[in-house]
């Protein structure tokens, strides 16, 4: 493992323990000599997560729309930025340069990029592990709702050990470093 994904909020959140954790997420992603893949912005979450790793002597590489940049929401410093010209195409890169993916706390955006990954992972897109970093409960919803999918038959019991929802960086190290890809789907009629 060379290299993570992570998304994560353009906002930093309401509880000092969202920044906590992504600074720590930050310092890891150093101390395991893993460059950081993120959005490219310099404000929120993502800002903080990028300008740590930085500081701590770490290598990012942003990825994002021309359509953001041209707004002013690109991080200055990064050891480089990727202009794309869209959303999908970011995702598609995002995916490409990584070799995992992690979500921290973040909105709609940052559901619909780890939920695309572990999607495109069941049939057969995406290789690498898709963890949600489930810090002070904040994905608790997410996980039930996951449950509730294979409780329901929607996801298999063997898809759903394949996404993993936890608050330790140790164990979400060895998970990422360990994993395995589902199965391939295929389809009877």
């Amino acid at each position: 493992m060379k290299s993570v994904a992570v998304y994560c909020g353009a906002a930093p959140g309401n509880d000092p323990a969202y920044q906590n954790a992504t600074k720590k997420l930050a310092k890891w992603l150093v101390n395991h000599d893993l460059t950081l893949v993120y959005g490219g912005g310099g404000v929120g979450l993502m800002g903080l997560l990028a300008s740590t790793v930085l500081e701590l002597g770490g290598v990012v590489h942003g990825i994002m729309p021309k359509e953001l940049v041209d707004r002013g929401a690109s991080m200055d410093g990064l050891t480089s930025l990727e202009v794309v010209p869209n959303m999908d195409i970011r995702k598609q890169k995002m995916l490409a340069q990584s070799d995992g993916c992690i979500a921290l706390p973040g909105g709609p955006g940052t559901l619909e990029e780890i939920s695309e990954a572990f999607s495109w992972a069941r049939i057969g897109d995406n290789d690498d592990p898709c963890v949600i970093y489930n810090v002070q409960g904040y994905y608790d919803t997410l996980k039930k709702m996951f449950d509730e999918m294979t409780e329901k038959e929607f996801l298999t019991v063997e898809d759903r050990k394949k996404l993993l929802f936890s608050d330790s960086l140790p164990e979400i190290y060895k998970f990422m470093t360990t994993y395995t890809a589902p199965k391939i789907r295929t389809y009877t009629k």
